[in-house]
């Protein structure tokens, strides 16, 4: 048997090497950040680099969520660790909730106090890091789409939060530097709208890892797909039933075919097997397929 990886398994093995890359990038950007918020008088890098804290945060779970859903099935998980993706998910969303909370409640205060505007120079700033978060959002979105994994997806998204909100912190910052006397609190409201955007990805994520965890039925595309597969195998007359459910970046098919009545059990188990191979010729993340033999009736089709 052959011990090289399958696609899926290089999916994963990329985002968990990207959710350590990002983990070393957030930590170098929330550092950065926060020194030029400090000493820039900006409050807008100051919530930017609170942003990156959480990220590094969530780039830590999401890479512990990816190690343990690699895991091979055994007695105690014989659906496997998939869920743990979906869990780091959930984590993730919450920490970008809390930040969003954070940054809020600190530019509200901000507003309220007088204070000098942002230094220039901050600009700059602000411009390398929009570049650098999102070309890692990028990277890992597009390895996300190729795994399915919902934690990855977390992480990237995540990134892309930190590049809207340097986004807006430029755009407010130079508001205040352009405006001049009167709109030194302009950064302040542009950290505001970042803590609103960080909050709207936060929910949308939450969604997404919630179905995970609670069994939601994958896209229509996938079932459709499957049913293809099942009906497309000669001797196969039609199917009854059908269910699929993620489990990281797996899936899990329980299907009833309805086959020629007259046909021997051995000859059901045999094209029980031929479906099961179609359908994971078409959808390899099919990690398990449970196929049910029934005799074909046309009456209760």
């Amino acid at each position: 048997m052959s011990n090289q990886p399958t696609p899926l398994s290089n999916a994963a093995l990329a985002s968990q090497r990207l959710a350590q890359l990002g983990l070393v990038i957030n930590a170098l950007l929330a550092v950065v950040k926060l020194v030029a918020g400090l000493v820039g008088n900006a409050y807008a890098l100051v919530a930017d680099a609170i942003e990156s804290g959480t990220d590094m945060i969530g780039s830590v779970v999401v890479w512990g969520g990816l190690r343990i859903a690699s895991r091979d099935p055994d007695d105690r998980y014989p659906f496997g660790y998939g869920r743990a993706e979906a869990l780091a998910g959930a984590v993730v969303s919450a920490l970008m909730f809390g930040a969003a909370a954070g940054i809020a409640i600190e530019a509200i205060r901000e507003i309220r106090t007088p204070h000098h505007a942002p230094a220039p120079w901050t600009l700059g700033v602000l411009a390398v890091v929009i570049v650098v978060k999102e070309v890692l959002a990028k990277k890992v979105l597009q390895v996300s789409e190729g795994s399915g994994s919902v934690a990855a997806a977390a992480d990237g998204w995540h990134h892309r939060a930190d590049a809207i909100t340097s986004a807006a912190a430029f755009i407010g910052i130079t508001v205040a530097i352009v405006g001049g006397p009167g709109w030194e609190p302009a950064d302040d409201w542009a950290a505001l709208v970042a803590a609103a955007i960080i909050a709207i990805n936060a929910t949308l994520l939450l969604r997404t890892a919630l179905g995970d965890l609670m069994d939601r039925a994958p896209d229509i595309t996938i079932q459709s797909v499957v049913s293809t597969a099942a009906l497309g195998t000669p001797g196969v007359l039609a199917i009854e039933k059908l269910k699929i459910r993620k489990t990281g970046t797996a899936y899990y098919v329980d299907i009833h075919v309805q086959a020629e009545p007259s046909m021997t059990l051995h000859d059901a188990h045999i094209l029980s097997g031929i479906v099961k191979s179609a359908i994971r010729q078409r959808i390899p993340a099919a990690v398990g397929v449970l196929i049910h033999m029934e005799p074909y009736e046309p009456s209760n089709v």
